[in-house]
């Protein structure tokens, strides 16, 4: 089993955190305040607060921050995330829903990959996933889908594991530039979700013909 550095405090850092732990990895709670962190570590039964200020322990550091702050949260940890897998779970929509904050020739885990050392691997992945549906896990007798990205296939394939692991089923799209489709996924969720869904009780998935 996988050391997992929770990089968040928020809804998706719990909810990842909960299945991270149910699947038997050691879980690291790391957040700004460092009370907060030791407040959710507590509550998870089993995870550990990271110490403020100090580097990621784990071998698999998950972003669970708001897009906006995700790169300089991956700046600031600078050479500590040499050879580390970083998962990047963010959408970086745009507050009117109608785009994205990053160029239009990029994607939000490229930027995210930008600030990385040269030798750390980002791998898009939970981003299509609503914080208490992956909390709920499988729906219906099936497994819920996790879309990923990557330039590494080593990291892809170590985040595959970390995927079936928690009870949930990977689907490898491509290299880190295919990220920016799936943050037009997260995109049209949140569509569905303002004008005809008008719920978050849903996830997208891959059903198999024949």
């Amino acid at each position: 089993m996988s050391s997992i550095s929770m990089v968040g405090l928020g809804n998706m850092a719990r909810a990842l955190a909960g299945r991270a732990l149910a699947g038997g990895h050691a879980v690291e709670i790391i957040g700004r305040d460092q009370a907060k962190a030791e407040e959710l570590a507590a509550a998870l039964d089993g995870a550990t607060a990271g110490a403020a200020g100090a580097a990621p322990t784990g071998d698999l550091v998950i972003l669970a921050v708001p897009y906006a702050g995700a790169a300089a949260v991956v700046r600031e940890y600078g050479d500590a995330l040499r050879g580390r897998i970083i998962i990047d779970i963010t959408n970086p929509v745009a507050p009117d829903l109608q785009g994205f904050t990053v160029p239009d020739d990029s994607s939000g885990a490229q930027e995210i990959a930008e600030a990385a050392p040269d030798d750390a691997h980002v791998v898009k992945a939970f981003n299509t996933l609503f914080s208490h549906v992956l909390a709920a896990g499988p729906a219906e007798g099936r497994p819920l889908d996790v879309f990923i990205a990557g330039d590494d296939a080593q990291a892809k394939a170590n985040v595959s594991a970390f995927v079936e692991s928690l009870g949930l089923r990977p689907w490898d799209t491509g290299n880190l530039f295919m990220a920016r489709a799936l943050e037009n996924v997260g995109l049209l969720e949140l569509g569905l979700m303002n004008h005809s869904v008008k719920h978050t009780d849903f996830s997208l998935g891959i059903t198999l013909l024949g």
